[in-house]
């Protein structure tokens, strides 16, 4: 009771403020007429069709346009500028024609707010404001409107809470706040409009449940609460609602099950829960609701069987059962014959079995989706029985075999999804009798076969998409047949041939895809006329010849990628293209240099693996919006300019593998969205500019292959995003700076054919992350391998070969079990090989004097080696002297043999006289073994020498 009291004072006191206000009006000699009032407002809109050119004073304002009288002409009692294109501010003087019964200002686009003055035109029977742009409050006063039957203010930007005076317009038969921003809860007070026909609340932000004084209304035809943020179970007390015909609760956060009770609702003929959170089985009581023509109870959480039947729902004409878990198959009974029924989705759950035949029972069906589900199978050669059709989906499912022939006798076909399936065989040629075909999407298949030229004759068609199928031959030669088509996606098949003429007469095509075929031949000039092309894709074909001219006039293309073609000539062509957002040339044999005048839109510029000369437009810098650059393995020449670094948007900048020269420019700290730097195997020299560290989004930096000097910058660990780092075979020195600890992504990092110098530093035993690759190799690095490497733990390849190191192998580097590539070799290491490492070859540990262990000598052995190696030496020195001394002794003796002999000889020649024949044969003689033993003293030495020689020779290779 208190409840009800304080409502009422409230409109007294508005209704006596009123009745002041008219008073003191009339005591300052403020009244006026109602056409002057009229008057006055149309001064103050703008009335663009001239609605309001009659109202005149010279003529009655009983006959001014949207103006009614009542049958004495004497009050206005309805104004009706619905629809009159006024705008301006709200008619807020409008109270003062107090005899008004009707006002409808709807579908306008006044603003400002509803004036609580209106609460002064007691007699309004029907007021409508709807669909205009008022803002502000719902005014209590609204709720003085005693004789108002309907209230229509929705589709406008009123919020707030809905005043819960509104409960005083006990008359209302018709309430219309839809389409607002009113928020808080649904005021109980509607409860008390027991005449209430139509309530409709759509598209606000209310909260809260649906207050159960509603389900009193008895007279109540349309609830519709749909698209706020109400939640709760429906209750019981639902069935109350006996005349309800349309219940709307979509797109809400009701839970719980569909209450069997809406079976009580005998007169209900729309049912919309979709997009809520109900679960559960669907009640097979709501079969009853015979009267129901449309069900949508999609985007829920409900399973089980498909329990609604059309067989007992003989008026049903939409079933939409979409995005749940319902399992099964379709009933057995589901249709009858001369069924209503025109629409059905069963999308996105968990159907299974064979295409359910039952549905060609549903004679006039237009809509068939049951896409996302789990049904296989072949589909059946009496699919033709749907032949009123217009709409069949059954996409990602796992259908199998071929498509029937008998598509073609389906002449009401629009739309054909058949994508996603595990589709075979060829295209019927019989599709080329759908007349009305426009979209017909094969895509994700196994289809094989040509297409057949007769898919030409389907004149409708808009969209053709078999992506991702083996098809193979040539595309259609008439293809041009098709004026409207404005989607031809046939990539990643097998067709080959060239690109047909025919396709410039395509003139409405907006994509065209192409790509991953093997399609040859040059493109024809005719694609020129392709006017609104917005999105070209030809890459991973053959190919070739120049560009022609005529696209310098494709003044819509947004998107081009020839990419990995055998493309040449110039990219001139293409510097016209104003619209231009993604120009991809990779991987082609274009040549000549990269033109200076390109779209001001391009966001993605990619040139790489070509033959372009000359320098890198500095004019390049004008493209504001480019975040992806590459220009890497060309032919480039020249420094990089200045006005280059202006792109800040650049994410990816890639010139690696060219002929650029200069220094790194300061400037590439302007590139704060940098994630990728590929500098590499160019001609660059100088430092590294210490600005390159505040691109702090850098993901991978690549300098490598360059000139490059000086120490690697300090604060390189502010790089804390960087995976990459590559500085390898430059003419860097210094130290590694310990900063790079907090590199923490890193997984790759290669710093060698450098000239760095000192320790390695402990800290890179921090970088956790470090898998790929660890390579120092070939610098001047000194002092023992850090311990800390064992903390490495994903690391595959580490490589510390050719600097200083010295000392043992920690024993922390048996930890890295990831590791399958070592490299130590070339250093100054010593002591034992760990036994985990025994695996690698002899090259990971050679060139390290003082190392042993497997796969190297057993360290035991290479003790023993040395010390009989020494024993050896001074033997085989013994046995050398020795022998030469024995040697020279028998020579000594030999040569005083000899000499004696020869004295001998001499004297006996001389006693003999003349005595020649006998001279003549002692010199023979004698000659001879002279001869004889100068030979055999020259072999001897020769012979002692070599064998000495050997010796020694095996004493080395004994000691090594």
């Amino acid at each position: 009771m208190a409840n009800g009291y304080v409502p009422r004072l409230h409109l007294l006191l508005l209704l006596l403020f009123s009745v002041l206000g008219v008073y003191l009006d009339v005591a300052r000699g403020r009244v006026s007429t109602p056409s002057n009032w009229l008057l006055k407002m149309k001064s103050e809109q703008v009335d663009p069709v001239g609605i309001l050119d009659n109202w005149s004073p010279s003529t009655h304002v009983c006959t001014w346009h949207g103006i009614s009288c009542s049958h004495d002409m004497f009050h206005i009692v309805s104004l009706n500028l619905s629809g009159s294109g006024l705008s301006g501010s709200m008619w807020s003087e409008l109270w003062h024609i107090t005899s008004l019964e009707v006002l409808d200002l709807s579908s306008n686009s006044l603003s400002g707010s509803i004036p609580s003055e209106f609460g002064q035109l007691f007699n309004l029977r029907m007021l409508f404001l709807h669909s205009n742009n008022l803002s502000g409050k719902l005014p209590a006063e609204i709720g003085l409107l005693k004789n108002l039957h309907a209230l229509k203010i929705g589709n406008n930007m009123l919020s707030g809470d809905i005043t819960p005076f509104i409960g005083n317009l006990t008359n209302l038969s018709v309430l219309g706040l839809g389409y607002c921003e009113f928020n808080g809860s649904i005021p109980v007070e509607i409860g008390t409009l027991k005449h209430l026909i139509s309530l409709d609340l759509q598209q606000n932000k209310l909260s809260g449940s649906i207050p159960d004084s509603i389900f009193g209304i008895e007279e109540l035809e349309n609830l519709v609460v749909s698209n706020n943020m109400l939640d709760g179970n429906i209750p019981s007390s639902l069935a109350s609602l006996r005349s309800l015909k349309v219940l709307n609760l979509a797109n809400n956060s009701f839970s719980g099950s569909i209450p069997v009770a809406l079976s009580d609702l005998t007169n209900l003929v729309y049912l919309n829960l979709l997009g809520n959170r109900f679960n559960g089985e669907i009640p097979s009581e709501i079969n009853k609701l015979v009267l129901l023509e449309n069900v949508d109870l999609s985007r829920n959480n409900l399973s089980g069987a498909v329990s609604l039947l059309n067989s007992q729902l003989k008026n049903l004409k939409t079933l939409v059962l979409s995005d749940n878990a319902l399992t099964g198959n379709i009933p057995d009974n589901f249709c009858f014959e001369n069924s209503n029924l025109q629409q059905i989705f069963l999308a996105r759950n968990k159907l299974s079995g064979r295409f359910p035949i039952e549905l060609l029972n549903c004679s006039s069906l237009q809509q068939l989706d049951l896409s996302g589900n789990g049904f296989e199978g072949d589909l059946p050669s009496t699919l033709d029985d749907l032949n009123y059709l217009t709409d069949l989906l059954l996409n990602s499912n796992s259908f199998t075999g071929s498509i029937p022939p008998q598509i073609g006798n389906m002449s009401s076909l629009e739309e054909v999804y058949l994508f996603d399936n595990k589709l075979t065989g060829d295209i019927p040629k019989e599709i080329g009798k759908l007349q009305k075909l426009s979209i017909i999407f094969l895509y994700d298949n196994q289809m094989s076969g040509s297409i057949p030229n007769e898919l030409t004759n389907c004149t409708s068609l808009t969209e053709i998409d078999f992506y991702g199928n083996h098809f193979t031959g040539p595309i259609p030669k008439d293809i041009g047949s098709l004026k409207n088509l404005a989607v031809l996606h046939l990539r990643q098949n097998f067709l080959w041939g060239p690109v047909p003429k025919s396709l410039g007469y395509c003139k409405s095509l907006k994509l065209l895809a192409l790509a991953d075929n093997n399609l040859s031949g040059s493109l024809p000039s005719s694609l020129g006329q392709l006017s609104e092309l917005s999105t070209i894709t030809l890459y991973n074909n053959s190919l070739e010849g120049p560009l022609p001219l005529s696209f310098s006039i494709l003044k819509s293309l947004k998107i081009i990628n020839f990419s990995n073609n055998k493309f040449n000539g110039t990219i001139f062509p293409l510097t016209g293209l104003v619209s231009l957002t993604a120009l991809d040339l990779t991987n082609n044999s274009f040549s000549g240099p990269i033109p200076s005048r390109l779209s001001r839109n391009l966001r993605r510029l990619r040139l790489a693996h070509n033959e372009l000369t000359g320098y890198v437009p500095s004019e390049l810098g004008e493209l504001t919006e480019l975040n992806f650059l590459d220009l890497s393995h060309n032919n480039l020449t020249g420094e990089l300019s200045a006005q280059l670094f202006n792109c800040s948007k650049l994410q990816h900048f890639l010139v690696n593998d060219n002929k650029l020269t200069g220094t790194i420019t300061p400037l590439i700290g302007n590139l704060q969205e940098l994630g990728e730097l590929d500098l590499s195997s160019n001609n660059l020299y100088g430092e590294i500019p210490a600005e390159l560290v505040t691109c702090h989004r850098l993901l991978k930096l690549s300098l490598h292959n360059n000139n490059l000097s000086g120490k690697i910058p300090q604060d390189i660990g502010n790089l804390t995003f960087l995976y990459v780092l590559n500085l390898q075979r430059n003419n860097l020195s210094g130290p590694i700076p310990s900063t790079i600890q907090k590199c923490s992504k890193l997984y790759e990092l290669r710093l060698s054919e450098n000239l760095l110098t000192s320790d390695i530093p402990q800290e890179l035993g921090g970088l956790h992350e470090l898998q790929v690759i660890l390579d120092l190799s070939k610098n001047r690095l000194s002092g023992e391998i850090p311990s800390s490497i064992g903390d490495l733990m994903k690391l595959e390849r580490l490589d510390l070969s050719s600097n200083h190191l010295r000392g043992e192998i920690p024993s922390s580097l048996e930890k890295l079990t990831s590791m399958h590539i070592l490299n130590l070799s070339h250093n100054q290491l010593q002591g034992s090989i760990p036994q985990c490492f025994s695996g690698f070859p002899l090259s990971s540990f050679k060139d390290n004097d003082e190392l042993c262990g497997s796969p190297l000598l057993s360290c035991s052995s290479r003790q023993e080696t040395s010390k009989l190696s020494k024993a050896a030496v001074i033997g085989i020195i013994v046995a050398i002297v020795f022998t030469s001394m024995v040697i020279c002794l028998i020579m000594m003796y030999i040569m005083l043999r000899m000499w004696s002999n020869w004295r001998n000889v001499s004297v006996s020649i001389s006693d003999g006289g003349g005595n020649e024949h006998e001279r003549d044969e002692v010199r023979w003689v004698h000659g001879n073994d002279k001869k004889v033993g100068q030979y055999w003293k020259v072999d001897s030495v020769a012979l002692v020498r070599s064998k000495a020689s050997r010796c020694v020779f095996q004493l080395k290779e004994d000691s090594e």
